[in-house]
């Protein structure tokens, strides 16, 4: 890779995770950010909208009809569900990108239009899109035009399961995932259940048996396993602004313990800059991840015999969102994996 910088858009970047992409990528040396678009404050200076990215020398927000695109060579996309698949498609070929939405990460469009409620309108692109979770799937990435990052659940629950179930460490048939969420995970827009009177001092589920992720997650694991997975998963709404926690509980295949499966986690990560085992003797917990692209896991044997607790932490809208996205991109244009996002994770 050359000392020169990629030509980047944001698409959407008045959502969390655009802004998150952007405090992302004004220190990357390899990205310049060349556009910014945001059709609902399209004229705007981005620190209107995000005031503490002021002073950064940052574009002004734009339609996305208004960016030239001729001199970019990557975007991100950070558009609501059911609207990127639309403004990927008008992109000229020559442009790489990297998508934060839903809108890719399903490989049937048939299971697609069942949770999404539509049918795809770009099918032929969801084909060629390669699943961005880039411990697994990093040499496709470096090759791939298009790029469909995974959900902020499923990248926690996968990095925490995929190993295991390859191993056959783990059953699949009897796999319940209770996941816990930072407030931003539902987006910027106004939304009662997000309101701080409605949210704060309180926790609760919702999109009980039918959430999104759900698919996202069994399509992967099915993956590892060699057949079709079904898993109970339950997402929950904490009172914080960032940060994801996801406790796992499944039954052991015959003879394996929980040591072998922290064993065969620590083994799987090992040299991994991103993906860490909690120290002997601590607790994952959202703390040890805020604010940075770690992911930290645990494991610990259940009290019930033959089960095990298996468990994930990252940050939201980076290791889940934005910080992902800028791995991909370091893969996908051949620059050093950790740049940009080697940040010690904030504390308190």
């Amino acid at each position: 890779m050359s000392a020169g910088k990629i030509k980047v858009a944001v698409i959407g970047a008045s959502g969390y995770t655009g802004a998150d992409l952007v405090r992302l990528g004004v220190r990357h040396p390899h990205m310049e950010i060349v556009a910014l678009t945001a059709n609902t404050h399209a004229g705007k200076p981005m620190e209107e909208v995000y005031p503490h990215l002021a002073g950064l020398g940052l574009p002004r927000l734009a339609r996305n009809d208004e960016v030239d695109w001729a001199d970019v060579q990557a975007a991100f996309c950070g558009l609501p569900h059911g609207t990127s698949q639309e403004v990927i498609a008008a992109l000229p070929e020559h442009v790489r990108v990297i998508d934060i939405s839903a809108d890719f990460r399903l490989r049937d469009a048939d299971v697609y239009a069942k949770w999404y409620g539509r049918a795809h309108t770009a099918p032929e692109l969801q084909e060629q899109a390669v699943y961005g979770l880039s411990e697994h799937y990093r040499e496709a990435i470096r090759d791939a035009r298009l790029v469909a990052c995974p959900g902020c659940y499923p990248t926690a629950t996968l990095l925490l399961l995929l190993p295991l179930v390859k191993a056959g460490l783990i059953e699949t048939e009897d796999l319940i995932i209770d996941a816990k969420s930072g407030v931003s995970g539902a987006g910027r827009g106004l939304k009662q259940a997000t309101l701080f009177c409605e949210a704060g001092e309180g926790l609760g589920p919702y999109a009980v048996g039918a959430h999104r992720h759900a698919p996202e997650i069994e399509q992967e694991l099915a993956v590892a396993a060699g057949h079709e997975v079904t898993v109970n998963f339950t997402p929950h709404l904490v009172p914080m602004s960032r940060g994801e926690f996801i406790t796992a509980h499944a039954r052991l295949a015959a003879g394996v313990t929980a040591e072998d499966c922290a064993a065969a986690l620590a083994e799987r990560y090992a040299g991994e800059p991103f993906v860490r085992m909690a120290p002997d003797g601590i607790l994952p917990a959202t703390q040890q991840v805020r604010g940075s692209n770690f992911c930290v896991l645990g494991v610990r044997a259940d009290r019930i015999a033959g089960r095990v607790i298996l468990m994930s932490t990252i940050d939201n809208l980076v290791k889940g969102s934005s910080g992902q996205a800028v791995q991909n991109f370091n893969l996908m244009f051949g620059i050093e994996e950790t740049t940009g996002l080697m940040q010690a994770p904030l504390f308190p």
